[in-house]
């Protein structure tokens, strides 16, 4: 159960934030429910919400009509401008068919929300959160039909309690939650969700949460718990994943943030860009230019690395990641070398600055670099060890390419794929990778790419791809 949406890449409690949670196709996000001055449902955890010039307004002394004309999106990052607050009626479109509701009820008319919930169909894709006695209320308006919850404590006693006042489910501090108390609750026909919030929302809690029974974890880290969840529960891997600019899903691109929250998610392979500044030092960057990624303007090549050192690469990203500095290159390698493989985008850097590079680093043999053949080949000239990836855009290009340069993998182009290409790779004793970026990030192009035998699928949604994995027909290795 996702906390207030994916609130560490977009407004919490907002249509963005929800949309997030569907493209990663997880199942339950938890919101917060509040009343307008006029009587109208909305999303929103505090009772003030702060519109983009700072000022602050309290939501139940203000009619929907004003409040939804402000602008919550901007403080968090300039890419949201212009984001408003959600009301509960736009949040049930948005979430029919698609992801299931934690109401948290923070000020409701339990009458009017059982209604809104029976009329927006959404009864089998709501639990409602909140005291026992606007429970009832909720329960009574809706005749049973909308699920209950509320928190339980061991001094409540055992199911009896939860039977006793018509709850579907009960929510448990981590820490209180054991395996006899889950099974207590499933024998009664109810859920319990574990919540896992804060100093709680890491590996040890969430194993012993999953350990114990729980049905739902609430969490801010739903990515790293079902990655860690996954990865406990497969024998072997049906192929490699390779985070593009490291989790740019979750944190900004080609900063450490993104690759420190690869590495937890289990990734086998990191791409990472290179660039140089007017005085030769080395930082990752994608782009020619600083404008889309950090606060920086005008091309990255006439700026000196002590300015570069001072640029904000995190705040257009969203607000969490003020400040996030753009690492140079050492400081990315010192940081990861050992735990994940380099997918080494070589952008704007010598041959030779690489070769020295990985061999200093000793990282020669978990690092692979993409660049043009010619490129590569000046590149093997100096070291013959380093692994080369250059780009493969036409299967006829395949014969050629392996002798005249030998290199340990392709990139393929996700278009030529196929059972044959990837047969003929590996007879000839080269890897395949594939870039599964744009129009081919889907659960079926994954599997189609895993069946016939693909060594690495890089892509911007990890958790799509470990959705792929997870749903394999059985019997796959």
């Amino acid at each position: 159960m996702v906390h207030r949406g994916a609130a560490s890449q977009a407004p919490e409690n907002t249509k963005p934030a929800l949309q997030r949670c569907v493209e990663d196709q997880l199942e339950w996000a938890e919101v917060d429910v509040r009343l307008t001055q006029d009587g109208q449902h909305i999303l929103s955890h505090d009772a003030t919400v702060t519109d983009a010039a700072g000022k602050v307004w309290k939501i139940n002394e203000h009619p929907w009509a004003d409040l939804r004309a402000l602008d919550i999106g901007s403080r968090f990052a300039a890419r949201f401008a212009g984001e408003h607050l959600l009301s509960l009626t736009d949040c049930f479109a948005l979430a029919n068919g698609k992801l299931n509701l934690y109401l948290d009820c923070k000020a409701i008319n339990p009458e009017q929300l059982a209604r809104e919930i029976l009329d927006a169909g959404m009864e089998r894709q709501v639990v409602v959160y909140s005291d026992l006695k606007e429970l009832q209320r909720v329960t009574a308006a809706a005749k049973g039909k909308v699920a209950t919850m509320t928190k339980w404590h061991p001094q409540y006693g055992g199911a009896e309690w939860a039977v006793s006042n018509g709850l579907a489910a009960v929510e448990v501090d981590a820490p209180e939650l054991t395996a006899d108390a889950a099974k207590t609750f499933h024998r009664a026909g109810i859920k319990v969700q574990a919540k896992v919030l804060g100093d709680w929302d890491r590996v040890e809690m969430w194993d012993r949460a999953i350990a114990a029974g729980a049905d739902w974890l609430q969490t801010d880290l739903p990515e790293e718990i079902l990655a860690h969840a996954l990865w406990q529960r497969l024998k072997k891997r049906p192929a490699q994943i390779s985070f593009h600019r490291g989790a740019n899903h979750y944190a900004p691109e080609n900063t450490l943030p993104a690759f420190a929250k690869a590495v937890r998610m289990g990734a086998d392979w990191v791409e990472f860009d290179v660039r140089a500044t007017k005085d030769g030092e080395y930082f990752l960057l994608h782009d020619g230019r600083l404008n889309r990624t950090t606060e920086g303007d005008g091309p990255f090549s006439s700026v000196t690395a002590a300015e570069a050192r001072k640029l904000d690469a995190g705040s257009k990203f969203g607000r969490p990641f003020a400040a996030t500095a753009l690492p140079t290159m050492e400081e990315f390698l010192t940081a990861f070398a050992g735990k994940v493989g380099f997918y080494f985008d070589a952008k704007a850097i010598s041959p030779e600055a690489i070769a020295e590079t990985l061999q200093r680093h000793k990282i020669v043999e978990q690092t692979v670099v993409y660049q043009s053949p010619e490129f590569l080949a000046k590149l093997k000239a100096i070291n013959p060890k380093i692994r080369a990836l250059p780009p493969l855009g036409k299967p006829e290009n395949l014969d050629p390419l392996v002798a005249s340069l030998k290199p340990f993998g392709v990139d393929a182009d996700w278009n030529i794929l196929s059972r044959e290409l990837i047969a003929r790779c590996h007879a000839a004793g080269v890897i395949v990778s594939s870039d599964a970026l744009g129009d081919h990030e889907h659960i079926a192009d994954y599997q189609q790419a895993m069946d016939w035998g693909i060594d690495i699928i890089q892509t911007d949604y990890p958790l799509r791809v470990l959705r792929a994995i997870e749903l394999r027909p059985i019997g796959k290795p």
